[in-house]
């Protein structure tokens, strides 16, 4: 009998499955001062896009006012915007960049 109780546990216990830890989109927002090109640099140096995508996603963020340059777990997300807004005030531009929940 014992056998067969450990058998009935382990069979629930391998139904249980881990939850995934929320993502979070990684957002550029548009201004009227942060050279085009600035944005672009950005997006491969800190995103690892490529000219064409980065260049995509440049259009987006200065049509629509905002851009999302990647999806991440909170910790990765929240590194990658103090990456881009140290590199942005280094650099005398005041490009904004923000995480939210996907």
């Amino acid at each position: 009998m014992s056998t067969q109780h450990k058998d009935d546990a382990l069979l629930e216990a391998s139904r249980v499955r881990p939850t995934l830890p929320p993502l979070y989109k990684v957002l550029l927002l548009n201004d009227d001062f942060t050279p085009m090109e600035f944005v672009v640099d950005i997006l491969q140096r800190f995103f690892r896009k490529d000219r064409e995508q980065a260049t995509r996603i440049m259009l987006q963020v200065h049509t629509h006012g905002h851009g999302v340059c990647g999806v991440y777990t909170k910790d990765v997300a929240a590194t990658k915007v103090e990456q881009v807004l140290h590199y942005a005030k280094a650099h005398q531009h005041p490009l904004q960049c923000v995480m939210e929940e996907n």
